[in-house]
């Protein structure tokens, strides 16, 4: 019986791309329909992106800020937003869009007989998809996976009787056909050539090779065609002139580097790499189950859809996300976009770009407390980036040292702000909370070389705040102006406004900042004025306030929202990811948060997928196990795609993040300076265990748990620092040192 929580596996092909698996390396990525006539692998490559950089800040904008403010001071919206959409929007108004590399065709010569016996799995373990049928008295298969190591895509046909397999395959661009040439460089080799369109647009280049085994391989016009072989292994290249000044030298010198290497030995070398990664974490929230592992797993998600229970598609979908982090972010790769990599659309939805205002940050949320910091890295490379032209941005927008980005980024670190869009446009907040993750980083990790290296991102992140934030009539310090994404507020005359001064988010986010950039100081033993300065600023900073209806208020001022069941709760950021509110800490605001988000989903909130995952963490960080449950079973019910894909809708990957995130807060949480077992146990997770999570703090966890119980835990001291634990009300202190284990144990167990 295979393990069904480290399986997607189905009884037929795609129909459609939602239904496709994804492969991929981080920079190179695949959907496969697994179709067993003209199989489609839908093709991606991270840095295939329309266009090149630009200057887009609007050069109108410094001279007309104070206006602005004052315009907003005196309560006049209209004149305000009318104004800051000429001069506070980008010059043009949108950033570059990501593009799909292509499509690869494989039309197999089989007879027209109807296929058998069909299978289309993706193994996480492995990291291999597999898609097998029988035709007649044949059984055909393929493999397909995507390495890191060896930067190519493999796909190996192969056929239980020798001789069998036979098609064409060629590379296209779906309806678009956007590229120059489809061209044979040799009997087995063909290389697909273009560039993006506008200015400075990026050359790609895609190679594919076939090395049969017996039979023969040829080209014919621009198609590889392979007859009669014994198996097959195809080798897919890609590069850009993003990274390399002849793409196309270096797609063949990718594949020239593998030819002479077996399919096994490729495969091995795959699996291994991909394996360090994904063998840290284990999760089981029950036993494997007999029945269960006949049913494919959209059987599965419509059984779940009708109510009934399936722990195990839970584990899976937790193990899918850290498989999906994996293949689409590492080192030396783009940072994982609103889709991932996988994309199939010349124009896809919001650009599927770099999101900062929630959806970035969100897939990013898994990468510590899941044991995957490595995949964190192409994050940080991309903040250095924004850092750059932030400055620029923060110094020609705002007049103001340091930087700042707003709320979506490009593959050239783009931070003027995107679109015309009142609700979200003018936010300079993006940049800041990115820097977060730095701090996270660190946090997990408390590698100092690390936090040397981010201070001065971390201070030049919180220099512009020192620049830009003015002091009101009531002696706080607000930010202005901003908005708070992507709500709408209405003031008591019944006008509406989203333009606005120190919504709560903008200040929590700025707590936070300020927190860690004086944290860092201290631990480095740097900057001692700077990080005066900081805590002056940071006690001016508005507080998270309680409104008329017991709620965490969203604005400065105690407005109503024109749509209270709204996808943004931008205003418990201090709840999640921050750590300003919780149960122990302040009880009042845990109560006013509790108050915001059945309000929030009395009006219909958590419609999207990412809304959806970020209401689990808040639940979970509330410790209320059983309503972050309930929408975990409401993300797969309402908002999850058959191939598990998270669908906004459309498909967004930051609901599968935020899911997997959330998942993992429900074990373990460390945000408080201890270790919180079980912190919001589902009931309905009676037996389980969880290993390798890994707490702020530098510490590895191990857990089990049996009638809903701790039953056994063990923690990994990685940097040897004190670990303070908390269970069920009781708490235990020790000291530890670097690479030793504690047995867990407490006195009420």
């Amino acid at each position: 019986m295979k393990n069904i929580n480290k399986h997607l596996w189905y009884k037929q092909p795609a129909k459609e791309w939602d239904e496709a698996l994804p492969i991929g390396n981080g920079r190179l990525g695949g959907m496969v329909f697994g179709r067993v006539h003209k199989e489609r692998v839908q093709l991606n490559e991270d840095s295939v992106w329309y266009g090149g950089p630009r200057d887009r800040n609007n050069p109108d904008a410094r001279k007309h800020l104070s206006k602005i403010r004052k315009l907003l001071s005196d309560g006049r919206l209209k004149e305000a937003e009318d104004l800051a959409a000429l001069t506070f929007t980008g010059t043009p108004e949108t950033q570059r869009h990501y593009e799909p590399l292509g499509d690869l065709f494989i039309n197999m010569d089989h007879s027209e007989t109807e296929a058998t016996n069909y299978s289309r799995v993706l193994d996480l373990d492995s990291a291999v998809t597999t898609v097998e049928y029988t035709i007649e008295d044949v059984t055909f298969k393929r493999e397909l996976f995507t390495s890191y190591p060896d930067q190519v895509m493999v796909i190996r046909l192969t056929a239980s009787k020798a001789k069998s397999i036979s098609f064409q395959t060629l590379l296209d661009r779906g309806n678009a056909r956007n590229f120059d040439e489809l061209v044979a460089i040799s009997n087995q080799s063909i290389v697909m050539r273009g560039v993006t369109g506008g200015k400075d647009g990026i050359a790609f280049r895609c190679a594919l090779k076939a090395i049969p085994e017996n039979g023969s391989v040829k080209t014919l016009g621009n198609h590889l065609i392979v007859e009669n072989a014994d198996a097959v292994t195809l080798i897919l290249s890609a590069a850009t002139s993003y990274r390399y000044d002849d793409p196309e030298h270096q797609s063949l010198k990718i594949i020239e580097r593998v030819t002479g290497k077996s399919f096994q030995e490729l495969r091995q070398k795959h699996v291994e790499d991909y394996q360090k990664l994904f063998h840290r974490v284990n999760l089981n929230l029950e036993q494997p189950n007999e029945q269960r592992s006949q049913l494919a797993t959209d059987q599965r998600l419509d059984l779940l859809k009708e109510g009934n229970s399936d722990l195990s598609l839970i584990s899976t979908y937790f193990h899918f996300g850290r498989y999906l982090l994996i293949s689409s972010s590492r080192p030396n790769s783009l940072p994982a976009t609103l889709q991932g990599i996988w994309n199939e659309k010349m124009l896809p939805p919001w650009d599927s770009k770099f999101t900062i205002n929630i959806n970035a940050q969100m897939n990013y949320w898994p990468a510590e407390i899941c044991n995957l910091s490595e995949c964190h890295a192409p994050l940080f490379e991309h903040i250095e980036k924004i850092k750059e032209n932030g400055k620029k941005t923060a110094e020609n927008m705002y007049g103001c040292r340091g930087f700042t980005a707003h709320h979506n980024t490009d593959i050239w670190g783009d931070t003027a702000p995107q679109d015309i869009y009142m609700p979200a446009t003018i936010w300079p907040m993006g940049g800041a909370w990115l820097c977060l993750h730095l701090w996270e980083h660190f946090e997990f990790t408390r590698n100092v070389s690390f936090l040397e290296k981010s201070y001065d991102t971390l201070k030049e992140a919180s220099l512009f705040f020192v620049d830009f934030l003015v002091e009101n009539e009531d002696g706080l310090l607000i930010t202005t102006p901003s908005v708070s994404p992507e709500n709408t507020y209405i003031l008591p005359n019944g006008e509406k406004g989203t333009l606005c001064e120190g919504p709560s988010m903008d200040s929590q986010i700025i707590f936070a900042l300020f927190t860690s950039c004086i944290r860092a100081s201290e631990i480095l033993d740097v900057d001692q004025p700077f990080r005066n300065e900081l805590l002056e600023l940071k006690e001016k900073l508005p507080k998270p306030k309680i409104g008329k209806h017991g709620q965490i208020q969203e604005w400065l001022e105690d407005y109503d929202e024109e749509e209270p069941g709204h996808r943004h709760i931008s205003h418990l950021f201090a709840l999640y990811p921050g750590n300003q509110i919780s149960p122990r800490a302040t009880p009042n605001l845990v109560k006013a948060a509790k108050v915001t988000l059945e309000r929030r989903l009395q009006s219909g909130g958590g419609h999207t997928g990412w809304s959806r995952a970020w209401i689990i963490n808040m639940w979970a960080r509330l410790e209320e196990g059983e309503l972050a449950y309930q929408h975990i079973l409401a993300l797969l019910n309402t908002s999850t795609l058959p191939n598990l894909f998270d669908n906004h809708p459309p498909f967004q990957i930051d609901g599968n993040f935020g899911g997997t995130a959330g998942i993992a807060e429900l074990l373990l949480q460390s945000h408080n300076n201890e270790l919180h077992i079980f912190p919001a146990l589902p009931k309905e997770w009676t037996t389980g265990s969880v290993s390798g999570l890994k707490a702020r703090g530098g510490f590895e966890v191990d857990l089990s748990w049996d009638n809903g119980q701790f039953k056994s835990g063990v923690i990994h001291s990685l940097e040897g620092e004190k670990c303070a634990v908390l269970y069920n009300n009781e708490s235990i202190e020790f000291e530890t040192t670097a690479g030793e284990t504690y047995p867990l144990i407490f006195s009420q167990v």
